[in-house]
């Protein structure tokens, strides 16, 4: 869900109620960097991390990121480096710790929690360490859409094994690349047998499904189903891309999973989008499925990372029935739709978006490309648009593109500071926020209770299971 709205609070309160929390992966090393950064309130980031077997690699990352008392409020984040395909051990280190701390967060003392991590196919290169550091917290579930992640659960056998993992991602122009993280080398020691934990592709067809089930690099457990109404990235519609009078995807007939075809696949599999009510998971049960994923409903609530300035607004607009979500065919620059929820004083609105200055200091959504040298470049669709086109990249691709790496940490409550050319709120320099919610948001007033402007992820489920008494020993009926 985003960067860090599905965090460690809300996937233990998911898990702490018998179901399965799943935290976000997406830019975890520089969520856990900047909250370093703010002094890391509590202690709880450096005690997790205390818990890291190898408690070298733990001190280092302490030691460049951590600022005792937090950073000025008016100081910007020092940012982290952008993976490339010889990522600095420094950066590698970070995510490995950032993925632990976060799994082991979210896990806490209960030696029953089920505990999943998301992650983007999009994003290959980060993967490998980020895959391995959730593995050394004994994660039970790995999630992945957005492309078709073939080779992971091949990853996940090799580093279940102790061995090398090699993923590798697209250059444009039809080539490919690689990159590899062999865990004895960056640990320094013979690494340890781990827990292979389960993967469930993220998918929209029965053909992917079937397609991974058959020809992944090794066992695939489950899928989790997502319809076009589902939040954050979309798959394009099948076909040419055709917009409707307000601008957004047509999705027709052959976008609709074929629930029977993958169910006869054999394997478990939960449906998401629009599907947080009692009446829609006993559908999905009744159409064979384990159960049901739920994002927009627990991305509002309590224990949720969203900024609680923004929570509120999604909150009141819901309330109010003036809650609209727009399915953005240009915004990402991954080219796949985005979800933006349509909210005053965001990057929804074409003022606030036409006053930030571009900008790609983050880069977990760029592309590879081969310079005339044959050395690798990166570039993004949403960075200054004469920068993209001096790399190679067509001006056409680069309009309308919205910086998601920024505004979705911004809406994590994680913004950066810009001290010159100030962007966003432009009085203060802070980077903007976008929200991205599912076509149901409109539906979470359900979960508010005699009046109240909030509600727990214990609300959320109670009204999801309170018919059901499920028997012991029944697949997960519901995923966050």
């Amino acid at each position: 869900m985003g960067i860090a709205i599905s965090n460690w609070r809300l996937a233990r309160a998911v898990s702490d109620e018998g179901q399965l929390g799943v935290v976000s992966g997406t830019a975890i090393d520089s969520v856990h960097s900047r909250i370093l950064q703010d002094g890391d309130a509590g202690g709880l980031l450096r005690g997790v991390y205390k818990k890291f077997p190898f408690q070298e690699i733990a001190q280092r990352v302490i030691e460049r990121w951590f600022t005792p008392g937090g950073k000025p409020a008016d100081a910007p984040y020092r940012p982290v480096p952008a993976f490339t395909d010889r990522p600095d051990k420094s950066l590698r280190e970070l995510t490995t710790l950032s993925c632990f701390g976060e799994v082991a967060l979210a896990k806490g003392d209960n030696p029953k929690a089920a505990v999943g991590i998301n992650l983007l196919d999009k994003i290959r290169i980060p993967q490998l360490p980020s895959l391995y550091g959730a593995m050394l917290a004994g994660v039970d579930y790995v999630l992945m859409g957005a492309g078709i992640p073939r080779h992971v659960p091949g990853v996940l056998d090799k580093f279940a094994d102790g061995q090398p993992a090699t993923v590798k991602f697209d250059v444009e122009g039809g080539e490919e690349a690689e990159c590899t993280f062999d865990p004895s080398e960056f640990l320094g020691c013979p690494a340890p047998k781990l827990k292979r934990p389960k993967f469930l592709a993220i998918i929209t067809s029965a053909t992917l499904a079937l397609s991974l089930a058959r020809k992944a690099s090794g066992k695939v457990d489950g899928f989790v189903v997502e319809t076009a109404i589902a939040g954050g990235h979309n798959a394009p519609p099948r076909g040419p891309l055709q917009l409707d009078a307000t601008g957004q995807p047509v999705y027709g007939a052959r976008d609709v999973p074929e629930l029977d075809k993958i169910a006869a696949i054999g394997l478990p599999f939960w449906i998401g989008g629009g599907c947080a009510s009692a009446a829609k998971l006993a559908a999905a049960r009744a159409a064979g499925a384990a159960g049901i994923q739920v994002g927009t409903a627990f991305a509002c609530c309590e224990e949720s990372g969203m900024a609680a300035t923004l929570r509120r607004k999604l909150i009141a607009l819901a309330k109010s029935g003036a809650v609209r979500v727009f399915t953005d065919p240009f915004a990402s620059p991954t080219g796949f739709p985005f979800k933006v929820t349509q909210v005053e004083g965001t990057l929804s609105e074409k003022k606030v978006y036409a006053q930030r200055k571009r900008i790609c200091d983050l880069g977990y959504l760029r592309t590879a490309f081969k310079r005339p040298d044959g050395t690798l470049g990166f570039r993004c669709a949403s960075e200054p648009t004469e920068d993209y086109i001096r790399k190679g990249g067509n001006r056409e691709d680069a309009e309308k593109r919205v910086c998601l790496c920024n505004g979705l940490l911004a809406a994590a409550g994680l913004a950066q500071i810009r001290k010159s050319n100030l962007v966003g709120n432009v009085e203060r320099g802070i980077e903007s926020m976008i929200a991205t919610a599912g076509d149901s948001l409109s539906d979470i007033v359900r979960f508010l209770k005699n009046g109240a402007d909030s509600y727990s992820a214990r609300d959320v489920l109670q009204e999801l299971l309170s018919p059901f008494t499920m028997p012991s020993g029944e697949p997960l009926p519901a995923l966050a």
